[in-house]
This record gives structure tokens, C-alpha cells and sequence, in this order.
């Protein structure tokens, strides 16, 4: 069967060379028995390869079952799967038959196989080996001849190596592997997809199709639709349903669209980065604490820049004043900057002298400093400005002060 016919056949539009890869490969491999592994983000429509598969083998008079690994609990898969015999456990009144026997003949579809526990992993894998297989409380072996198709939107790989999946079952199931494609994957179907669910959709509720302008096209073909086509075929389903107007543009779209996580959210460090990146948990925790002490110290700066322009009121500067001096103190030159500030808001009425007797309930550990560290202080500042050829400016920001105090200190130690 061509590959058009099938899509036709299973309701499955696009052209993208991606998707008719993974048709063809479920076609291919059908009429055998192997074991096939389905993979793919949540959304991307996985569960019509299984049916491909099934009704394109001789198996296809079969039954057919699909069976979602995830929905079942732990505690009765292992039943659910493979049957139970009466009074094995509580609650087990009659016998019954599991999934792999009621399927013999057919095809079972396991999706989100990555779901199931390590126990029934081993059981799974001795019907995939030998088509054997022990009912819960049983001490009968039983026989079935199913095929099975496995699906999942995680990397077993990585579920492998953390010790979640077991590597034996991984390569039993990954005999054949079909990889479905993303919507980010296969761009030129979006507008396609969205077209043919709306006109889906205005069928289905009697009214007109709704029409995109190129804007809006644009974005859904730039929009990175985590959820595939699933979230897709939802949002065609919203604006049919509540827009009124059939011209849909790229700021109506926008309304419905969830924010972009991937653009605003902090990185977070995984374990699989952390291994790609060559770093340990301790170098990743020092690496963290240099960029927070980073930040504080900026903030620092900020905060005594503000002072310095007179952007924080006096009544706040009052309340707080026990703050901006610790502050003052973590800082060498922070405090000088935090001196300015007062100099500045009195040099105003020319009373310079009277600047320094007002400020006396300020700490003086930074001016009455010993004889060493002023001459050291002498020196840096010499050193600027012989590197900027005595330009002041350039001088004070290599010191990482303001010109004013360089202005001050260049008189103080007459420079």
C-alpha cells in the first residue's frame, strides 16, 4: 500500500519527509513479527503506527488491543497484563484472564512502556523471548503468540542508565524503532493541520471556517507547540468555539497561546547536563554561591548609585541608615560613594567645611584610617591616573568610585 493511501486510510496529514519515513518504516516492517519501538514527544499522534502495523500484517483478523502502562497501577498491572488465578490476592474472587492471553494471535500495543515497573519488566520480557508466561498466583506456564508494539515519549537510553528500565528489555523492544516526529519538526504541516481541523470543527458545530492572515500563519509555524498536535487541533477547537470573527490574526492566536517557558524560566541543572558539562554537584554549588555573591554585591552598588542620585528619599535613608552603613562597610569604596551622597546634598548651599562636622554620626573607621593604607590608597589612585594620562574620569571608574571622590581624595593627599 503506497504511503498516501495509508495516511488516507488513518486520518494522518502532512508531507513531511520526516512523517513519510516513519510510515514507510511501519509499513516495511509490518507484514513481520518483529517487535517495534515507537517513540516521540507526548501529542505527536504515536498511537496510529500501532494500528498500521497491526492492520497491515496477517495478523490483521486478529484482536487488537492498546494498552496504556502508565494508567494502571502498580500493584495490579502484573494482573492486568498477564491474569490471576482466584483468591490469589485480596479482592480476587474469580480467575481472570490477562491482556496477553486474550490478544493470542493479535497485536498488543504497550504505550508508555517506560511506566512499568521492574518486576513486570522481567515478565514482559520472558513472553518477548520464549512467548511464555505465569498468571499472578499461577504456577502454570502458559503460551501465547502475540506482537508486540511499544510506545514512549521518554529516552529509554537515559531511563537505562538510571537504573529505571532494564537494558535487555530495551534492546528486545528496539528491534525496529519508528521515530514520530515533533510539530517543531514538521513546520510545513502546521498551517495544514490547523486548516483541516478548523474546517473540522466549523462542520461540527455549523459555522463558517475561520481564515488566517499571514501573520498569523507565521506565528503558528514559529510557535514551538509543546504539546503537538494535540495542543494544535485545542487550539483550532477554542477559536472556532468563541471567536466570532473568521479572520483570525496573529493577536487573537496570541490570546490563547500559553507564555513560552523555554524564553523566561531559569536554567536548572539536571543530571544530564551536569554530565555533559564535565561538573560535579560541589563545583555546580560553588558556582552558584560566586554568582549569588555576585549579584548581592551588585545590588550593593545599585543601591549607594541611588543615594548618590538622590533617588531614595531621606526619610527612607533614615529608617534604614543602620543598612546602608553595613552596606557602606562590606565595600571599601562603597562607602565613599555613600559619603558623596550627603556631600552632595549639602554642597549645595557652599558649605563644604560644614559637610564633615554634619556627618559625624557616621562611622569614620574609612576616613581615620592608619598611615599604611591611606599611603596604599595614594599609590592606586597615582597609578590610575598616570594610566589614563591624568584623565579623571576614566581614572575613577577603573578605582570603581565615583569622580567626585576621586576629586576629593586627589586634594586630600595632593596629588
Amino acid at each position: 500500500m503506497e504511503i498516501q493511501s495509508i495516511k488516507q486510510r488513518f486520518g494522518i496529514i502532512g508531507h513531511s519527509p520526516r512523517l513519510d519515513r516513519a510510515i514507510d518504516v511501519a509499513r516495511q516492517v509490518a507484514p513481520t513479527d518483529i517487535t517495534v519501538l515507537i517513540s516521540g514527544e507526548s501529542g505527536t499522534g504515536k498511537e496510529a503506527f500501532p494500528k498500521i502495523i497491526h492492520h497491515l500484517s496477517a495478523r490483521k483478523h486478529g484482536p487488537y488491543i492498546a494498552v496504556n502502562c502508565g494508567a494502571i497501577p502498580e500493584g495490579t498491572i502484573d494482573s492486568e497484563l498477564f491474569g490471576h488465578e482466584k483468591g490469589s490476592f485480596t479482592g480476587a474472587h474469580d480467575a481472570r484472564k490477562g491482556y496477553f492471553e486474550v490478544v493470542n494471535g493479535g497485536t498488543i500495543f504497550l504505550d508508555e512502556v517506560a511506566e512499568l515497573p521492574l518486576l513486570t519488566q522481567v515478565r514482559l520480557l520472558r513472553i518477548l523471548e520464549t512467548g511464555e508466561f505465569i498468571k499472578v498466583g499461577a504456577s502454570k506456564v502458559l503460551k501465547t503468540n502475540v506482537r508486540v508494539v511499544a510506545a514512549t515519549n521518554v529516552d529509554l537510553q537515559q531511563a537505562v542508565g538510571q537504573g529505571k528500565f532494564r537494558e535487555d528489555l530495551y534492546y528486545r523492544l528496539n528491534t525496529v524503532p519508528i521515530h514520530v516526529p515533533s510539530l517543531r519538526e514538521r513546520k510545513e504541516d502546521i498551517v495544514m493541520l490547523f486548516k483541516k481541523f478548523s474546517s473540522d470543527f466549523a462542520e461540527k458545530y455549523r459555522m463558517p471556517p475561520l481564515q488566517l492572515t499571514h501573520d498569523a500563519e507565521q506565528l503558528l509555524v514559529n510557535h514551538r507547540w509543546s504539546g503537538n498536535v494535540r495542543q494544535l487541533k485545542n487550539l483550532a477547537e477554542q477559536l472556532s468555539v468563541i471567536e466570532k470573527d473568521r479572520y483570525v490574526t496573529a493577536d487573537t492566536i496570541n490570546n490563547y497561546l500559553p507564555r513560552d517557558p523555554y524564553n523566561t524560566l531559569p536554567v536548572l541543572f539536571n543530571e544530564r547536563a551536569t554530565a555533559e558539562s564535565g561538573l560535579n554537584e560541589r563545583e555546580i554549588l560553588y558556582k552558584l554561591l560566586f554568582e549569588m555573591k555576585r549579584d548581592i554585591t551588585d545590588m550593593k552598588k545599585i543601591i549607594m548609585q541611588l543615594l548618590e542620585d538622590g533617588q531614595i528619599s531621606r526619610s527612607f535613608q533614615e529608617e534604614h541608615a543602620h543598612l546602608i552603613e553595613k552596606i557602606a562597610k562590606d565595600n571599601a569604596d562603597l562607602p565613599q560613594i555613600y559619603d558623596d551622597r550627603h556631600h552632595d546634598q549639602m554642597a549645595r548651599d557652599d558649605h563644604e567645611e560644614d559637610l564633615v562636622e554634619s556627618y559625624e554620626e557616621a562611622p569614620h573607621e574609612y576616613i581615620e584610617e592608619s598611615l599604611s593604607i591611606q599611603e596604599k590608597e595614594k599609590d592606586l589612585i597615582e597609578k590610575a591616573l598616570q594610566k589614563y594620562n591624568g584623565r579623571r574620569k576614566k581614572a575613577a571608574r577603573e578605582l570603581g568610585i565615583s569622580e567626585r571622590t576621586l576629586y576629593r581624595k586627589i586634594k586630600e593627599y595632593g596629588i
